[in-house]
């Protein structure tokens, strides 16, 4: 029994509902909300806040490191590889123009690639390491990698052998980041609704209606699904392969050495200095099978290598202890990194598979979405 108050004001079908209020679930209803000011833009979060991988990543502000971008370039060649990377590149110069630095807690760090001694890897880079370069300065127009192995004591890091330094990138708080773009959205005009789980997706011939778990429903016009690692719940049709990534953070370290942000491994590791402490995530190439799921939690087999990596390369004799653990689901397609941005009918259309690159790409993905909304 709703008043007309109700009716009006708070269940009127909406013009665009987009479920997911991540980084690309919100920036699309900004964007959307902007072109078309007259419009009813709901975003549906089925968590008490943001849940998904934008408020979980380690937040970092980077694009690439140069195993994993030669990697990309010779899986995928070089006008694919080095696209996205320009999209990268791009999208933190967006982010951080449409927020500001100080709002999303952005540091210019720098970002490094560590090598350990003897590492197969490093001849293979350093053989192309002039060439990525020469690839990359059409993108950001100067040199964007180089080594500086004599930083690798300064940074406290034990059995590295080699670090490639890239000045261009930074850190970021994910959680600053998060409540920023809500603010933007409140600002902008767009509703946004916690613990609203969307059960399925019903389309219809003049409207679309999202049945959620608590027993009550959403109407709209059209529907985006922005949910990223989650999209399978919904569209498990789609080519959207979901991804953990286990992170841990260490309680302050006295006289910490550590600064920036870390790759190693292709970017299956990485770490950074965060509240005094060390955040280190990664390690889902030691079971790719497993960790390809959307359910929260951690494994023996990973936390132990982390702390495993921590003692042996991060924190070499220091008794450090571990404050706090997490996971967050990424997601990928089967065959690459390539964002999924389609209409799948009239009414609803997709805009998810960030390839563990949300912080950067989001914004891209969002405009490109609200484009084929438009």
């Amino acid at each position: 029994m709703q008043s007309v108050w109700e009716r009006t004001s708070f269940t009127a079908q909406a013009d665009l509902v987009v479920v997911g209020s991540g980084i690309v679930g919100l920036f699309a209803a900004i964007f959307h909300q902007r072109r078309n000011p007259k419009h009813r833009v709901v975003v549906l979060e089925r968590g008490p806040h943001p849940i998904g991988a934008s408020a979980r990543n380690a937040g970092f502000a980077c694009f690439g490191s140069p195993s994993e971008l030669l990697h990309d370039i010779e899986a995928e060649g070089s006008d694919t590889a080095l696209a996205r990377a320009e999209e990268r590149w791009i999208g933190l110069h967006e982010l951080r123009a449409e927020l500001g630095d100080a709002a999303i807690g952005f540091e210019m760090t720098g970002g490094h690639e560590a090598f350990r001694t003897g590492e197969a890897l490093y001849p293979r880079v350093a053989e192309r390491f002039d060439q990525l370069n020469d690839l990359l300065r059409p993108i950001t127009g100067q040199v964007t990698f180089r080594w500086d192995d004599a930083r690798i004591r300064d940074c406290g890091l034990q059995g590295v052998e080699h670090l490639a330094c890239n000045d261009l990138e930074g850190a970021i708080d994910s959680g600053m980041l998060m409540r920023a773009v809500l603010r933007k959205a409140g600002q902008t005009g767009v509703e946004v609704r916690f613990n609203a789980d969307v059960a399925s997706i019903e389309e219809g011939a003049s409207e679309v209606v999202l049945p959620l778990r608590n027993g009550t429903a959403w109407r709209c016009s059209r529907v985006l699904i922005a949910t990223n690692g989650f999209t399978a719940a919904l569209l498990p049709e789609l080519d959207v392969v979901p991804a953990r990534g286990q992170v841990l953070l260490t309680t302050p370290v006295p006289g910490l050495a550590l600064r920036g942000c870390f790759h190693m491994n292709e970017g299956f590791y990485y770490f950074r200095d965060c509240a005094g402490g060390v955040l280190l995530g990664g390690g889902r190439h030691l079971d790719f099978a497993g960790e390809c799921t959307s359910e929260e939690g951690l494994t023996p087999r990973i936390q132990e290598a982390l702390e495993g990596l921590l003692r042996e390369v991060i924190l070499p004799g220091v008794d450090f202890r571990v404050a706090q653990r997490w996971s967050g689901t990424m997601a990928f397609g089967s065959n690459g990194k390539a964002p999924l941005v389609n209409r799948l009918s009239e009414r609803v259309s997709v805009a998810v598979r960030m390839g563990g690159m949300g912080v950067a790409i989001g914004i891209r993905v969002a405009r490109k979405a609200c484009d084929m909304l438009a």
